[in-house]
């Protein structure tokens, strides 16, 4: 009996790479305990990736149309202000976005997290991939940085993505009264009964399980707030005496901000929010950061700013809160539904 020898023509150590990593994503499901599921979405995740990377330097298609849900109906506290931090940045940089909002723009997104863009064959989820692709396009707002500025922007980066979107996800998924009263009945909104009580429950589960990991899940409101408290004096002192984070022009780091404090500022006032609220209310660098970035980049005024309340309501057409962009008819609501 003769054998066949097969040669495998791989180009370089990066295909090599890409290739193994293919497999392990494949075979996970079989060594470890990971459902087919998520070893897919691996799989279409370093596909995605190893695509980016071999096309990123094509010519690029506009208008990037960016992907998100219902903001009035649906979306909720920490996917706001993801979707807002990412608008903020790609109007920063000049780049023309249509917005597309999706019920189910979460299952379409390759990452499983919103927003989304799609820019021609490109789809890219989340702030900072995003960041990365567009830079890799030319267009970046940190390259005239130093590395130790750049070091730095980065770290403040971490601290927003590790403090403002952990308390954001356990005010709406933790604090029962937001989670019965708001959570439930938006996120679940879009789903007919009973897939609304499977989709919630499921998301429930995602959220405590990554804050449990990180040790969040047991604080109580009063930690919460300290630690907004912190975070927010961290950022406020940062940006003492300036227009923007790195002087007088905005980095990613100036969107992201903007994209929380916004979110933050422009929510319905429930127990647990007014909270938070009020915390940030106390920062006027931080509203006056926002403010100028609504006038600069949202066409708004910045006196429209309600002064009693502190809170951010301009908004512009392509704003997340422009309820005129819903075009999808949604189910009706009942009290069963939720």
């Amino acid at each position: 009996m003769s054998f066949k020898v097969v040669n495998f023509n791989v180009r370089n150590k990066n295909e090599s790479s890409t290739q193994i990593q293919i497999l392990k994503a494949l075979f996970s499901c079989g060594r470890e305990k990971e459902d087919f599921l998520t070893s897919i979405k691996k799989y279409i995740y370093i596909c995605s990736e190893q695509y980016l990377k071999t096309h990123a330097q094509e010519q690029w298609p506009q208008p990037i149309i960016f992907y998100q849900p219902y903001e009035v109906e649906q979306i909720l506290l920490p996917d706001n202000a993801n979707c807002l931090a990412v608008q903020a940045y790609l109007k920063m940089c000049g780049l023309e976005f249509q917005i597309e909002p999706r019920s189910n723009a979460e299952y379409m997104s390759p990452s499983g997290r919103v927003p989304f863009i799609q820019c021609g064959a490109f789809l890219v989820a989340e702030f900072d991939p995003i960041v990365a692709f567009i830079s890799s396009k030319g267009t970046s707002l940190s390259e005239q940085l130093s590395q130790t500025d750049k070091a730095d922007m980065r770290a403040y980066m971490s601290l927003v993505n590790n403090v403002l979107v952990n308390i954001e996800q356990y005010i709406c998924w933790v604090d029962q009264t937001t989670l019965n009263s708001a959570t439930k009945p938006r996120h679940g909104s879009v789903y007919p009964w009973p897939l609304n009580h499977v989709i919630n429950w499921q998301k429930q589960n995602q959220v405590t399980k990554r804050l449990k990991v990180l040790g969040w899940y047991n604080k109580t409101l009063d930690e919460i707030y300290k630690e907004a408290e912190n975070c927010c004096t961290a950022l406020a002192e940062r940006l003492e005496g300036k227009s923007f984070f790195s002087g007088e022009e905005p980095t990613e780091l100036d969107a992201l901000v903007y994209g929380h404090v916004h979110a933050i500022t422009s929510t319905h006032f429930l127990p647990s929010t007014r909270g938070i609220i009020n915390i940030v209310r106390s920062f006027p660098q931080l509203l006056e950061h926002a403010r100028l970035i609504n006038n600069r980049y949202f066409n708004c005024n910045p006196n429209l700013i309600i002064e009693d309340l502190d809170i951010l309501k301009c908004m512009s057409d392509d704003s997340i809160w422009n309820s005129s962009r819903s075009l999808e008819s949604l189910p009706s609501l009942t009290e069963d539904s939720f």
